[in-house]
């Protein structure tokens, strides 16, 4: 549904963004994660055509953002972090102003601001004033807009930021349930968010892409070594033994409250085994549970890399190569 080819945005002699390349399916959400200044909003106002693009392409339903404009546009529902909202006007009112701007038709705008109010979750606010809504409903109505006129796809950047817990899981759910019907993609520097939201990620640092993946791919391409938690109802040190003589078995560990840490390489699979040996020792298994990177420690560990390749980079550059 969207496709990103080797875009880069330039002011004067800063590369904000280098060379981006990514695609994103019909029906999907897609996670953008990128430290601050990383790259995120100038991309995504690239892609909904409220930026030029320095160099590269973005295509919107087979429509190039650049050669046709309009047409992109139309597809396309944008959230902004602060979404631009009128507080003197009620939520029927911001919507329906929306949705001529989108360029609904006259007899189809009542319609598609009641869709929009219904999904954003407003219908008990609409007649209300948006200056007297919080921080969550105002959210919601910044989301409204976006859905008016139901574009097939949608554009989020920091939908949650600066909401409480509650309204947060509210608006998670909202966006999850927005999948199927709308391609979305949620740019956020809250990893939970992202993980319990997205399948799909594309990290980008310094501007370019430094990964895309599912979050388990990414895991386990950043660690040489898997592990497995093993807990079971009656702990003794015979576990530890049984777990150490299995094949591939790297490092066995103690986890606290009757569970071990087993370490094998990413390429062995040795759960059916480790199952059966707790099983037959008669130690009452109890759980089974492979443990990934979280996506913090994916995240760290990708953007570090890079800060530390192109340090190593420059500083080869100035001194003529590596210091003996």
């Amino acid at each position: 549904m969207i496709h990103v080819d080797h875009l880069s945005k330039r002011y004067g002699a800063t590369e904000a963004v280098r060379d981006l390349s990514f695609h994103v399916a019909p029906g999907e959400i897609l996670g953008f994660l990128g430290p601050n200044g990383a790259g995120k909003t100038t991309t995504l106002r690239m892609i909904t055509g409220f930026l030029p693009a320095t160099a590269g392409t973005v295509t919107v339903g087979g429509k190039e953002i650049f050669d046709d404009p309009t047409a992109v546009k139309r597809q396309i529902g944008y959230l902004p972090e602060n979404p631009p909202l009128y507080p003197e006007l009620t939520v029927t009112e911001q919507l329906t102003f929306a949705a001529r701007l989108k360029g609904v038709a006259r007899r189809q705008r009542p319609a598609a601001v009641d869709e929009a109010v219904a999904r954003a979750g407003l219908t008990q606010v609409r007649k209300r004033l948006i200056a007297n809504l919080s921080k969550g409903y105002r959210q919601r109505v910044g989301l409204g807009q976006a859905l008016v006129g139901s574009p097939p796809v949608l554009i989020l950047d920091e939908p949650t930021v600066g909401l409480d817990p509650k309204q947060i899981i509210e608006i998670r759910d909202l966006i999850r349930a927005l999948a199927g019907d709308h391609t979305v993609v949620l740019s956020s520097h809250i990893l939970p968010e992202v993980r319990a939201t997205c399948e799909r990620v594309v990290i980008i640092h310094q501007g370019r892409v430094v990964a895309t993946d599912t979050f388990d791919t990414l895991a386990a391409r950043l660690r040489d070594t898997q592990k497995v938690r093993v807990a079971v109802a009656r702990p003794t040190p015979e576990v530890a033994t049984r777990l150490g003589a299995l094949p591939d078995v790297v490092a066995v560990s103690e986890d606290g409250d009757g569970a071990w840490l087993v370490e094998t390489p990413v390429a062995a699979d040795r759960r059916e085994q480790i199952a059966k040996a707790m099983v037959d020792g008669g130690f009452g298994l109890l759980a089974l549970e492979r443990q990934l990177l979280s996506l913090e420690e994916v995240f760290l560990q990708l953007t570090t890399e890079e800060v530390d390749e192109e340090a190593a980079a420059v500083g080869a550059a100035a001194g003529g190569g590596a210091a003996p």
